[in-house]
């Protein structure tokens, strides 16, 4: 091979190369924590277990309001075990819910932005028999959209994340919470009004079964202002 063929080859790859990283654009930056609840306990229990009723009550953090969905939204439970947070948080359980359920968080100041590939969900959660808990969405035009995409079964809390980018969507009727119409692969997520989960099976009742612990929830978005 000639020198000035070499020297050709060679620019023709360095233009190349240059070229891809071109196409590229910047590199991504993770968005930052949006908000953290890990619930707050009641009143202590006359027992070594308290259980009460879901509500703001319990909710930590205060910027942030706790809404509840379906026909048994409200038989959520707000569950802890004295002296043993460490193997078993304070979590909302829905163990006696007779339908399938929803309940998420919104800040009372911003909106999230969750269209960067990098958002994500991390929880700790627990399930039992075939329960998962999926993402559940209301974007701010009104729509409840839940992801494809859920944790489950996982027979210990553990903490998880899922990546939002990855999920595909199915609207959801809030009152009822059942998916209504088709898949949606890419919904508008630049603004979302409220986060949280669904499970969209009945639970057990008390005992062994069926049901989800849902103790820690995290955010990662960029705020938006309302």
């Amino acid at each position: 091979m000639s020198r000035r063929l070499m020297a050709t080859t060679a620019a023709l790859a360095l233009a190349m190369t240059a070229g891809a990283f071109a196409q590229r654009g910047p590199a991504p930056t993770r968005p930052p924590l949006f908000f953290s609840e890990a619930w707050k306990p009641l009143p202590a229990a006359v027992d070594d277990h308290g259980e009460w009723p879901a509500s703001q009550a319990g909710v930590a953090n205060p910027n942030l309001t706790l809404a509840l969905y379906g026909p048994s939204g409200k038989e959520i439970t707000l569950v802890a075990v004295r002296g043993s947070a460490d193997v078993y948080p304070l979590n909302l359980w829905t163990g006696v819910t007779t339908s399938a359920i929803g309940a998420t968080l919104r800040d009372r100041d911003n909106y999230v932005d969750l269209s960067n590939p990098l958002s994500k969900i991390r929880w700790n959660i627990r399930t039992s028999g075939f329960h998962t808990i999926r993402p559940l969405l209301k974007l701010a035009d009104g729509t409840y959209i839940v992801a494809d995409r859920g944790t489950g079964p996982v027979g210990d809390f553990t903490q998880m994340d899922i990546s939002l980018a990855d999920c595909r969507w199915m609207k959801v009727d809030e009152k009822r919470m059942v998916t209504v119409g088709n898949m949606i692969d890419k919904p508008d997520l630049t603004k979302v009004d409220e986060v949280g989960f669904a499970d969209l099976m009945a639970g057990s009742g008390h005992g062994n079964g069926g049901y989800a612990n849902i103790a820690k929830i995290e955010v990662y978005g960029k705020p938006v202002k309302r």
